[in-house]
């Protein structure tokens, strides 16, 4: 009966002694070989580019090209090998970013030692390998993500003169005063004011200066 392949992985972090013990972790493995290491963001992608691993470890931070930057070349390239991001952080701040680069999944160093193994043969597989304690936070993440972008896609439908009365009635301008600064009546402006909350789901100026500073807006005109 022949042998299954191993799972071929490269370790990318600006520590020796890190990838020293990410090393050692691994070692064990009947079925994990590690093939190559990387110091920083570039070397990590030369070594996938001349090794071909299935798996990098790579870590968040390092000096130079960071994890983010080399998983986001990575993806460019459409490389098979799968990014198994190493941080401290487990906060929807700084996984959501990895996720979007196109990481298969990330392990907090200071649980390495449990979770490490697990993560490389789950991303080897084509899966995904995420904490369980951050599952929830990171659901609520990007539920948050998909509004924001809902909201934007449709104030980007607005027309020019709909974006300009937008814009001006969260500045806190009055129908006749928009109408006087965009030289139309002021029941166009407000005609274009209905419309808006009709687009935008808006009604109250508040609701505009939330919008605006949520779209980053808030000023532009």
């Amino acid at each position: 009966m022949s042998e299954m392949p191993r799972i071929r992985v490269v370790l990318a972090d600006d520590h020796d002694v890190v990838r020293l013990g990410l090393r050692t972790l691994l070692a064990g493995a009947p079925d994990v070989e590690v093939v190559g290491e990387a110091s920083d963001g570039a070397e990590a992608i030369a070594r996938v580019e001349t090794l071909a691993p299935d798996v990098v470890v790579m870590d968040l931070t390092m000096a130079g090209m960071d994890g983010v930057e080399a998983t986001r070349e990575l993806t460019r390239r459409r490389s098979p090998t799968r990014v198994l991001v190493l941080t401290m952080h487990d906060e929807e701040a700084y996984l959501i970013p990895v996720l979007e680069a196109g990481a298969a999944g990330y392990v907090v160093k200071s649980a390495a030692s449990t979770q490490l193994l697990s993560a490389v043969r789950t991303v080897a597989r084509g899966g995904t390998f995420v904490r369980p304690e951050a599952a929830r936070v990171l659901a609520e993440g990007w539920a948050r993500r998909t509004a924001a972008d809902e909201t934007r896609v449709r104030y980007e439908a607005l027309s020019a003169r709909e974006r300009s009365v937008f814009q001006l009635i969260a500045e806190g301008y009055s129908t006749s005063q928009i109408g006087e600064r965009l030289f139309i009546s002021a029941k166009t402006a407000d005609t274009y004011r209905r419309r808006i909350n009709e687009k935008l789901g808006t009604s109250e100026r508040a609701d505009y200066v939330k919008l605006a500073l949520e779209l980053g807006v808030l000023g532009e005109g």
